[in-house]
């Protein structure tokens, strides 16, 4: 296995240089650069999950997934291949801009399986959007109507504490709108990511579970995931599906 001392590390913006961005038939930017392990076909297969109705607002952004993208520099740099000392040094993603552009580096070798390196996919763009589009109001009123219903738990930690946030009336001063706000766009970016992902890989929702929060009801979330669908219908190939149980 090569050592970290053999490998070169590479500044972002000459990554962006060196490689063609391709647009996929939905209109997302994406290149591959280095030693992904990631096959064409799967790559094309994911990012062509993102609903095309989303792709206006996210017309300034590139993806591109490399191998590692390094976290303790205060430049954006990727390493081409992996080794053991770096692949401790990288994160999930990092980001950069090159004038008009963001790009988006995202880690391939830090992830074992094609669900995960698809859902660290797609929580990028969801939050991309989000920070562009903002949050529809009739996704709004669904999400606030299951918080007032107690629905259980939530689809991440941040719509949890923000949820629980926005309802602690403690102090008396009711409502905090700052935080029900912030669940607003935590909640939404969840259900995006959760529901492109369900176009690109068949899993388990139980897959999504984390140790601090308690994962939202399935039915709530079933309701969440099809009023996404709504708004933004699969793409030409891609088919849209709940199944509350599977048959053994």
């Amino acid at each position: 296995m090569a050592s970290n001392v053999q490998i070169e590390l590479w500044h972002a913006e000459k990554v962006a240089t060196e490689v063609t961005v391709a647009s996929a038939a939905n209109g997302i930017r994406y290149a591959a650069w280095g030693e992904t392990r990631v096959p064409e076909q799967d790559l094309e297969q994911m990012v062509g999950a993102v609903p095309a109705g989303m792709s206006p607002a996210l017309a300034s952004r590139a993806y591109y997934f490399v191998p590692l993208a390094i976290a303790d520099t205060g430049e954006t740099m990727v390493a081409p291949s992996y080794s053991v000392d770096l692949g401790d040094r990288a994160i999930c993603h990092r980001n950069a801009n090159f004038g008009s552009t963001e790009g988006v580096f995202i880690s391939t070798r830090l992830v074992e399986d094609r669900f995960g390196l698809a859902f660290e996919f797609f929580i990028n763009v969801a939050h991309n959007f989000v920070g562009v589009a903002g949050v529809p109001e009739s996704f709004s009123a669904l999400v606030w109507s299951q918080a007032e219903a107690q629905v259980r738990g939530e689809s991440s930690q941040d719509a949890w504490e923000t949820r629980r946030r926005a309802q602690d009336s403690r102090s008396g001063k009711g409502i905090d709108e700052r935080a029900r706000n912030s669940f607003y766009e935590a909640s939404f970016s969840d259900a995006l990511a959760i529901y492109m992902l369900s176009l690109a890989v068949d899993f388990d929702y139980h897959d999504l579970r984390e140790r601090d929060y308690p994962l939202l009801a399935a039915p709530a979330l079933a309701e969440r995931l099809r009023h996404v669908a709504g708004l933004f219908p699969p793409n030409a190939g891609y088919e849209f599906q709940i199944h509350y149980r599977r048959k053994g």
